[in-house]
């Protein structure tokens, strides 16, 4: 089985992390490819950075159903960027993370607190938990204050700062979980869950163990409805390649 992690921002180190949390998961015959895109932010923080980063995951896709023999994406931001479009590319399953650790998170607690970067990003959080209907799972999205370059400059530090903010999760809302809410913290998850005292989701590796169990009961991305593959068109000026 081979599953591509996509890191969809452009920092090649936080590929290497990720692909390595991964792949530490991973059963025994899994492989696991990391990649990101070629252009675009070298962090996402915000809807710009989110919009930017999605057409380098559709690239990204696009190229690994050229090369072929990919079981299984796994969208390696928090905030799924490009999830549906990605998924229209391709009859192989493609899970972000946000979405994982929501649904892993509910499987181990009835309650959970999703511990962020940045307050701007929480709300990204918030929109996403509404839409995918965890919301009434979730008790509060509380943010680190922590730039997720700073999760690769300064992870003794940066680590520091989230479990902080997991004990007061702990203490505060009446959890039994807790959500990592940042790809960048896929290396972090155990450290923290033993300093917290509680179980930790993160979503890189969520989104593994469920690709494996998606690929292995043969289950592919549906083409009967919205995420049929695209309808053939034109693209134009820097898109063109885009197009068919």
């Amino acid at each position: 089985m081979h599953i591509r992690i996509i890191n969809p921002n452009t920092t090649a180190s936080m590929t290497a992390t990720i692909g390595e949390a991964a792949q530490r998961v991973a059963a025994p015959g899994t492989r696991i490819s990391a990649t990101q895109p070629e252009h675009g932010p070298v962090s996402i923080e915000g809807h710009f950075d989110e919009a930017v980063s999605a057409v380098g995951v559709a690239e990204t896709v696009l190229a690994g159903e050229r090369e072929g023999g990919i079981d299984a994406y796994v969208i390696a931001c928090f905030g799924d960027p490009g999830l549906a479009a990605a998924r229209e590319l391709t009859r192989a399953p493609v899970i972000g993370i946000a979405e994982a650790a929501f649904h892993v998170a509910t499987m181990i607690a009835t309650r959970f607190s999703v511990v962020t970067t940045l307050a701007r990003t929480g709300i990204i959080a918030e929109h996403l938990l509404q839409s995918y209907g965890f919301a009434h799972h979730c008790r509060r999205v509380r943010a680190a204050e922590v730039p997720v370059l700073d999760l690769e400059r300064d992870p003794d530090a940066a680590v520091q700062r989230i479990v902080e903010e997991c004990l007061r999760a702990k203490a505060e809302d009446g959890i039994g979980a807790i959500v990592l809410g940042c790809g960048g913290m896929a290396h972090m998850r155990a450290q923290i869950s033993e300093t917290v005292g509680l179980p930790v989701v993160e979503g890189v590796t969520a989104a593994v163990k469920l690709a494996e169990g998606l690929v292995g009961l043969g289950l592919q991305t549906s083409k009967h409805g919205d995420l049929d593959f695209p309808r053939p068109k034109p693209f134009i000026g820097r898109y063109a390649h885009l197009g068919t």
